[in-house]
């Protein structure tokens, strides 16, 4: 059974949703740009039903604040505040594309604090061409426009130091991969797997949206990973 809440962090309003044993091992989960925490629901609970699952509406998203200062170690930042908040000194981190630059953040920040990693789709995070930010819809959205512009920009010139603070992580990490699909370049997404130390590759032949075009290629790969009993994952 799912519930929602909210916590007040200094600043925000952060939304969160609950579900699995109070008494689980916690697993927090990071949606991507433009997304909410109702978007794992595809995979819930067959992805960590032993664990206690926190998913987030990060800031700007969902029914979270939009407090207008956007960007990924604002939201990296909001991870730590909200695992403070409720008193959690370590949890697993799943990331989904933005979702996963924000967890990959925290496991160089922090990585006392972080058990396992689960990075879907995400590439190391090197410069890009920048390409104009998509019109707004004509309809409602349950995000901050400008959230989307802060965020891209980036990820399109991201920090140097990202990517060297890779070397940092010392949580076992699963990197899911999307294949020829994705729009992502799986070559960088490969290359993020290198950079992490303790680190192993899955790719589940999705696209981008991996967890949701084929959910269970996704638990299917993931949940051993996350076994608190001490699954290793899939190898590859």
């Amino acid at each position: 059974m799912t519930g929602h809440r909210m916590v007040e962090l200094p600043g925000l309003s952060l939304a969160y949703r609950e579900s699995g044993p109070a008494d689980g091992p916690p697993l927090v989960l990071l949606h991507a740009l433009g997304e909410r925490a109702a978007d794992w629901d595809v995979v819930l609970p067959a992805l960590a039903p032993h664990h206690r699952v926190l998913a987030l509406d990060q800031r700007g998203h969902g029914d979270s604040g939009r407090p207008g200062r956007y960007g990924l170690e604002a939201m990296r930042d909001d991870v730590l505040a909200f695992l403070d908040a409720l008193g959690l000194a370590r949890a697993d981190l799943v990331g989904h594309s933005m979702g996963g630059a924000v967890a990959y953040l925290v496991a160089q920040r922090r990585p006392e604090r972080v058990g396992r990693l689960v990075l879907e789709d995400v590439p190391a995070p090197r410069p890009r061409p920048a390409s104009p930010v998509a019109d707004a819809p004509d309809g409602p959205v349950d995000f901050d426009r400008a959230v989307v512009r802060a965020v891209k920009e980036q990820i399109d010139r991201p920090d140097p130091r990202w990517l060297e603070g890779m070397a940092a992580i010392t949580a076992p990490t699963l990197l899911v991969a999307g294949g020829a699909a994705s729009h992502v370049p799986q070559a960088g997404v490969a290359e993020l797997a290198g950079l992490i130390a303790d680190c192993r590759l899955a790719t589940v032949e999705a696209g981008h949206l991996v967890h949701r075009t084929r959910p269970a290629g996704f638990v299917a790969a993931v949940a051993p990973f996350l076994d608190p009993a001490g699954g290793d994952g899939p190898a590859g």
